[in-house]
């Protein structure tokens, strides 16, 4: 078996370093390369991925779904792993995500548990709050080269932040491709502290809204609508509990140094929640 480990990138060549570096350093894994895509990126990325002997590939349009499928393209291996740019993984990673996919009956995507850590200095076991049924996540997730291309790879469409992976999951599962779950084919997620902008994240929410919209329209079943929030009993609550005209009141909260954390963050979500269930309801009402 060969693997091609594919990462898309953009401006983060001293992470990618890192990435890179782990995944030199694997034990007893099947022949493996490394593919880099940068996706517009103005730092050092070509000169890190080039040190490391990774294939590298240029995209300049800022569309992640348009990097991976650059990435699928230049693959040469039986199977494909997808991992961030901002992760570290132990030396047997590759050789877990090989021995499950040696074992396979049927068709797999194989997953393992992705440890959030705030600093690389830190490599912490994983533990049963570590489990997940995502069936298809970038961060850490393999399948066979040939089942990616029979269902055309990513959608590049989705072009907003969002939703990608899941919808490329659910043409896999219809595919007949099962998800497994190695717990030996762990990383670590680095994370650090420093919060996300109360802007940054408003921006995601919108964006995220209007792919799941995209994403029902082109797979309105009921699994893609409960996974979006794309639903009526979803929608009525948001619209009793998180109404659109208490945004400004949410984000006073959110934003208020004279309120409990606790509290601030709590404001936060229901701000989130609001501006992704609005803008998701107008998204659907449009298509409809």
């Amino acid at each position: 078996m060969t693997i091609s480990v594919v990462i898309a990138t953009k401006d983060r060549a001293a992470l990618l370093d890192g990435a890179l570096s782990s995944l030199r350093a694997q034990e007893n894994a099947p022949e493996c390369e490394l593919v880099v895509v940068d996706n517009g990126s103005a730092d050092a990325t070509p000169e890190v991925a080039r040190r490391h002997g990774a294939s590298y590939t240029f995209v300049r349009e800022p569309n992640r779904g348009k990097a991976r499928n650059a990435g699928i393209a230049r693959a040469s291996g039986e199977v494909i792993a997808f991992v961030d740019d901002d992760v570290v993984v132990p030396p047997h990673f590759l050789a877990a995500h090989a021995a499950a996919h040696a074992a396979e009956i049927a068709p797999l995507a194989v997953s393992g548990p992705i440890l959030n850590i705030p600093d690389p200095a830190q490599r912490p076991v994983p533990s049963a709050a570590n489990f997940s049924r995502a069936f298809f996540v970038t961060c850490n997730v393999s399948v066979r080269a040939a089942s990616l291309r029979a269902v055309g790879g990513f959608d590049e469409t989705f072009d907003l932040y969002g939703w990608e992976d899941t919808e490329l999951g659910a043409r896999l599962r219809e595919r007949g491709v099962h998800r497994a779950f190695a717990w030996d084919a762990y990383l670590w997620h680095i994370k650090p502290p420093t919060p996300e902008s109360l802007e940054d994240a408003l921006d995601k929410a919108i964006e995220k809204a209007r792919m799941a919209a995209r994403f029902v329209g082109k797979m309105p079943t009921l699994r893609v609508k409960l996974a979006t929030g794309a639903y009526g009993l979803n929608l009525a609550r948001a619209r009793v509990l998180v109404p659109g005209f208490a945004q400004p009141f949410f984000a006073g909260i959110a934003t208020s140094e004279r309120v409990p954390s606790a509290l601030a963050q709590l404001a936060r979500g229901a701000l989130l929640d609001s501006v992704y269930t609005e803008e998701l309801e107008r998204q659907l009402r449009r298509r409809a």
